[in-house]
């Protein structure tokens, strides 16, 4: 049975998902990319019936092959497999769905999705009778495969948002979870809403969005009042991945632990006077548009666009001094690598 604590979400593990119930299953992985190679190796290593689907053109399709896998379309995928894994990009899914998948679906079959962006967001409309199940490892492709080959795993959200014919697809996403290795960690139950809108928005207010501003704007005040910019660099930016991983392996609380008494004092003053109750505020703004569907809509039409603003950005950022004193420093710190 899963382990339960109080105020906490249930965690499954190998014992309560049989990956027999998908070992009996042929499985069709759609995509090739970080992602779908690394649930195709290790459903595979977890003895499933794996075949990969992509389109003729892809650049994936080779070393799918090499690998050892069989390589179909992704509408010979749908007619013919039982559960189909769709590890594509969010932005290719109503497209890819609609044309390749929608008109051979039937009756008992299963949906996986690794994002619940296009479920919960009205991209695509699956028809009743086909499972719509969510399996979402905690972390990128690489560490997938490493921690599986590793004898471990990484933690996993599974949820359910449409029953198939058969009411059995929890057990499906359960199972496939652990032929993934993530019951050898935990599994945590949750729904395609939660999944989705908590994953953008610690893209956006943390990850991606927030830290990426605000190592910037550090290096920046250091630079513009005449500090070297290499000293800039190692302590604003460098050194996150000190901090990130006490965060990691010990906490928030035992990272405090961990630093001197200046640095701990010295965030203690200064932390809550630079993230106030002002951006607490416009976080609270992010996750409200985030969760009305103005992001999902922002990013399908940046998608129309070629994603020129979002490759701008990227340009431009590529120019930013700190690349530069970055590249540098890494040219020394990383020899050989």
């Amino acid at each position: 049975m899963s382990r339960v604590s109080d105020g906490f979400l249930p965690i499954y593990t190998d014992t309560d998902g049989s990956v027999e119930h998908i070992v009996k299953r042929s499985v069709g992985v759609l995509g090739y990319g970080a992602q779908g190679r690394a649930h195709a190796l290790n459903l595979r290593d977890s003895g499933v019936k794996v075949v990969v689907g992509l389109h003729e053109t892809s650049k994936s399709a080779s070393l799918a092959r090499e690998e050892g896998f069989e390589v179909h379309s992704v509408a010979s995928c749908a007619q013919s497999q039982d559960v189909l894994a769709i590890l594509l990009p969010d932005e290719l899914h109503q497209e890819v769905y609609t044309q390749e998948i929608a008109p051979y679906l039937k009756p008992g079959q299963t949906l996986i999705f690794a994002h619940g962006f296009s479920v919960h967001f009205k991209q695509i409309c699956v028809p009743e009778g086909v499972g719509v199940a969510l399996v979402a490892p905690k972390g990128p492709g690489r560490a997938l495969r490493e921690n599986y080959q590793n004898n471990s795993g990484l933690f996993a959200l599974v949820g359910v948002e449409q029953e198939n014919s058969t009411h059995n697809a929890k057990e499906i996403a359960l199972a496939y979870a652990c032929a993934l290795g993530c019951g050898r960690v935990g599994i945590l139950q949750t729904t395609f809403k939660h999944e989705a809108c908590s994953d953008l928005f610690g893209e956006q207010a943390v990850l991606c969005g927030g830290l990426v501003h605000l190592l910037r704007h550090a290096f920046e005040v250091l630079v513009e009042a005449g500090y070297p910019k290499e000293l800039a660099y190692f302590e604003c930016v460098h050194e996150i991945k000190l901090i990130a991983d006490l965060i990691y392996s010990k906490g928030v609380a035992m990272m405090q632990e961990h630093i001197s008494n200046t640095a701990e004092y010295g965030g203690l003053l200064s932390g809550g006077y630079l993230v106030d109750s002002s951006m607490k505020a416009r976080m609270q703004e992010i996750l409200k548009q985030i969760e009305g569907g103005g992001f999902a809509q922002k990013f399908l039409e940046e998608k129309t666009r070629g994603f020129a603003q979002m490759h701008h950005q990227r340009a431009q950022l590529a120019q930013h001094p700190l690349e530069e004193v970055g590249a540098h420093l890494r040219s020394y710190l990383f020899k050989g690598n």
